[in-house]
């Protein structure tokens, strides 16, 4: 069987990318319940017991909202950049599918968050594996400016690097966000609330009608 030959700056529509992506993100939302359906809550012959079971499974609960948030914000993220690429190239496929590797983890590490937060590598792993996800994001827009011509042919540079900036922001917070889970765990994730500030401090000097972020 022979391989095909491709030019090394082919490109293709984006709409295979696109569906196996969603269906990724997909799974990875719902393979995120099965720690709760897995969960035991004990021995209930009450009321009460139950409520304390469900009490008991609180720092469950909070990592499954939390993964699902980030998650949706992610594909969010992803669905908003690809409004505006034309075509991809082997590149951007591999970066995406470098992503998805990082997506698919998610249900794995909020698991180990959960059981395993009172030690150091159980409170970073969640962040840390947003944190890659959210950089080879970045860098698989910051591949498409380079190639905008082809890539980006609807916006200008300066809107290219408007959205670029915002998502070295989340980058930045991600960081932060690293930083902070080694003493204060999930609850460090709250600092994407600063994404917004951060985002506008780093479009400064963009012209107001383009930077959109």
């Amino acid at each position: 069987m022979f391989a095909r030959r491709t030019h090394p700056d082919a490109t293709q529509s984006t709409g295979r990318l696109e569906a196996f992506t969603d269906g990724v993100f997909a799974i990875a939302a719902t393979l995120l319940v099965l720690d709760l359906t897995s969960h035991s809550i004990g021995t209930v012959a009450s009321d009460g017991d139950l409520l304390a079971g469900l009490r008991d499974m609180s720092g469950l609960f909070l990592n499954f909202v939390l993964s699902f948030v980030l998650l949706c914000l992610l594909w969010m993220t992803h669905t908003q950049q690809f409004e505006n690429v034309a075509r991809v190239d082997g590149v951007i496929v591999w970066l995406n599918n470098a992503r998805l590797l990082f997506i698919v983890l998610i249900p794995f590490v909020t698991g180990l968050t959960t059981e395993y937060s009172a030690f150091l590598i159980g409170r970073v792993v969640m962040p840390v594996t947003f944190f890659f996800a959210v950089v080879i994001s970045w860098l698989q827009w910051m591949w498409a400016c380079r190639h905008r011509e082809r890539m980006l042919p609807d916006l200008t540079d300066v809107q290219a690097a408007a959205i670029g900036r915002a998502g070295l922001s989340a980058a930045i917070i991600s960081v932060a966000v690293i930083a902070l889970s080694t003493v204060a765990g999930s609850i460090a994730f709250v600092l994407f609330f600063l994404d917004p500030v951060v985002t506008r401090l780093l479009q400064r000097g963009l012209p107001r009608d383009s930077a959109a972020s």
